[in-house]
């Protein structure tokens, strides 16, 4: 009932008054300015008679062209710089044409014994004054509409327990995200303090919003003013200072949120908003940039049929994505779990429109049978070799397991591709292949040597096919990795688990290990293992302390952290070559990639150790393995018994 009343009276207000004070302000404005030349005197007889003779004309002819230039159709809660220019038009005009009747009815005719007319300052001030008069009386109601509503707003967000907003940037973002917060009637937030770094700033507001410290006063500020939710709004700031700032928020125990950088708000095409804002990533947390890669390498794919063995894994399904982006003629998913392709193909399909064309193929990588038919069908001329068995501990129970997929999987695959002349070969394998201490790495070092025996074998016959292996640290978010075990114990309400408090990993995100496989496609000359400059190694416990804060909690506090110690086969550091690779590897030109060449192992020894793992059992593929790769040994430091 009451809001009908506010509309109501709103109409007759716009419909009725309004123009009832602009003929009463247009009048006004120019007495004043008659006034004033007169020094505030009297007004003469002549100057009384004229201003009675102008009311007569002044307010038709104003109402008029206030009507023409549609003064009266704008929603006065809505009033603006349109809305005055639309005023400062509607006023010259009106004053214009009352000045040429002025002309016409006093200083050509004389009316009433007047000949007296306004001098050009005159009619300048009082079209200021029209101005100020027409044009104020609508933004003050706009103003004063939007002080009472906002106030109110914020009474009931303290009031309900809206979220409470701590805004670090006090720019154009940190700006942009403010003036959001406040049109959105403070439901995604009620911004309570700003911190930014430039002294200048400081003790200013931006909005009503006080900016009250540096950055470095984040967590202080935080309890301060009991801030929910941090928003970093500087797109701005460079990586390494976007980290800074981020682990220095997450310590003030509030969820945050980050704007993309300028770079990235760049390639969407889109401005920035309050919209923008996304929940901060792992990635954005990594001790390291991410590393740009060339794109400009991979131009290999334009045209290719790309198998993908494992592509609907985390790793092989990122591959495609990726690989879509360089033109392949056609992509083929081959995965023993239907699932997870199956939902791969159709996301891409509606985003591609179907092209490059995505076939799918079931089937393993031990099943010769299987691998023959989809190499016969499709004549792929890129493969891309994601199939593997990952999980440390459960390759420890299943080791002979291991040995099947990992192992005489990938001989499987490549001598099948070598057979069918596929130009490229790339192999992803782990840098727990360095000095392996269990079964998942030693599978993986010695399909390495695999790949670097048939690298040789294809030199000596002159072949076609390039073999190339790509050695990863831990990957983000990746279905083998610690990461999603975190996830489930904080959402679970903990403990999380950590092996050893001073154990470390190297971290890559998806997309860098996807762009370091299609990469390795194409620097490689044959044999190769490429392996990415992944900078310090991470601390698993610092990464769990992060994850904890990440979803707004805080670690040893909300949730517990056990240490549970090492699990068998686990390292505490992992390495990403070995001594005699590091001697010789080299840069590449994008100077984050190296290369390690190939070792030569005795081919004889080579074949007799993969015939021993063909026929290996429970008790003797630890001692199998061992002969194959020399320096496989256990934490300890022993070697595992045959």
């Amino acid at each position: 009932m009451r809001k009908q009343k506010e509309k109501h009276f709103g109409l007759v207000m716009q419909r009725l008054l309004l123009p009832v004070y602009d003929v009463v302000a247009v009048n006004l404005s120019y007495i004043l300015a008659m006034w004033t030349f007169q020094n505030f005197d009297p007004l003469s007889d002549d100057d009384l008679r004229m201003v009675l003779l102008r009311i007569l004309y002044v307010a038709p002819i104003s109402l008029g062209f206030f009507f023409l230039f549609h003064l009266y159709h704008s929603l006065w809660k809505y009033a603006g710089s349109d809305e005055l220019g639309q005023c400062a038009a509607a006023a010259a005009v009106a004053g214009a044409v009352c000045f040429f009747a002025d002309w016409v009815l006093f200083g050509f005719h004389g009316l009433w014994g007047v000949h007296r007319q306004l001098n050009p300052a005159e009619l300048l001030i009082a079209y200021l004054l029209t101005l100020m008069f027409c044009g104020g009386i609508r933004i003050s109601y706009r103003a004063i509409r939007r002080s009472k509503h906002q106030l109110t707003m914020l009474r009931r967000s303290n009031r309900q327990g809206f979220t409470r907003v701590m805004v670090v940037g006090a720019g154009d973002m940190g700006n942009i995200v403010l003036s959001e917060l406040r049109a959105n009637d403070f439901r995604k937030g009620t911004p309570c303090v700003v911190v930014d770094d430039d002294r200048t700033k400081q003790g200013k507001s931006i909005y009503g919003v006080p900016i009250r410290g540096g950055c470095d006063r984040i967590p202080e500020l935080a309890a301060k003013y009991q801030i929910n939710e941090i928003l970093l709004c500087i797109p701005s700031a460079g990586e390494e200072r976007q980290r800074q700032l981020t682990e220095i928020a997450l310590h003030a125990n509030c969820a945050v949120k980050l704007t993309p950088s300028l770079l990235e708000m760049k390639e969407s095409g889109t401005a920035a908003s309050l919209g923008q804002l996304r929940e901060v990533r792992l990635e954005d947390l990594l001790m390291r940039p991410q590393v740009q890669l060339d794109p400009k390498v991979c131009v290999y794919l334009l045209g290719q049929t790309i198998l993908i063995t494992g592509g609907g894994g985390s790793i092989g399904s990122e591959l495609c994505r990726q690989a879509m982006h360089y033109g392949p003629g056609r992509i083929i998913l081959f995965d023993m779990y239907e699932n997870n392709a199956f939902s791969l193909k159709a996301a891409l399909d509606r985003e591609y429109k179907g092209t490059p064309q995505i076939e799918i193929r079931i089937g393993s990588v031990q099943d010769p049978e299987a691998l023959e038919s989809v190499f016969a069908e499709f004549e792929p001329t890129v493969v891309l070799h994601a199939a593997a068995h990952k999980h440390v501990p459960l390759m420890e129970d299943c080791p002979v397991e291991a040995v099947k997929n990992n192992v005489f999987g990938t001989l499987l695959t490549a001598e099948t591709a070598l057979r069918h002349g596929v130009r490229r070969f790339v192999l992803l394998s782990t840098d727990k292949a360095v000095n392996p201490t269990n079964v998942m790495g030693a599978t993986k070092r010695v399909t390495e040597l695999i790949l670097q025996s048939l690298a040789r074998r294809v030199a000596k016959q002159n072949g076609q096919t390039r073999f190339a292996a790509v050695r990863f640290g831990n990957v983000l978010g990746s279905s083998g990795s610690v990461i999603p075990l975190f996830r489930e114990q904080i959402r679970a309400g903990g403990p999380v688990t950590v092996t050893d408090p001073d154990i470390t990993r190297y971290f890559m995100s998806i997309p860098e290990a996807a762009q370091l496989v299609l990469q390795a496609g194409g620097l490689s000359a044959g044999g190769e293992i490429f392996v990415l400059d992944m900078g310090e190694p991470v601390r698993i416990l610092h990464l769990a302390e992060q994850m904890i804060r990440l979803s707004g909690l805080r670690p040893y506090e909300d949730i517990a952290i056990n240490i549970t110690g090492l699990r068998p086969g686990e390292k505490l550091h992992e390495e990403l070559a070995l001594e005699e690779e590091l001697a010789a590897r080299e840069a590449t030109a994008n100077n984050k990639i190296y290369i390690t060449f190939p070792t030569e192992p005795e081919e004889e020894a080579l074949a007799a150790g993969l015939e021993r793992l063909r026929h290996c059992t429970q008790a003797s593929v630890r001692g199998d393995l061992r002969a194959l790769v020399g320096n496989y040994h256990t934490p300890g430091g022993s070697n595992p018994a045959a």
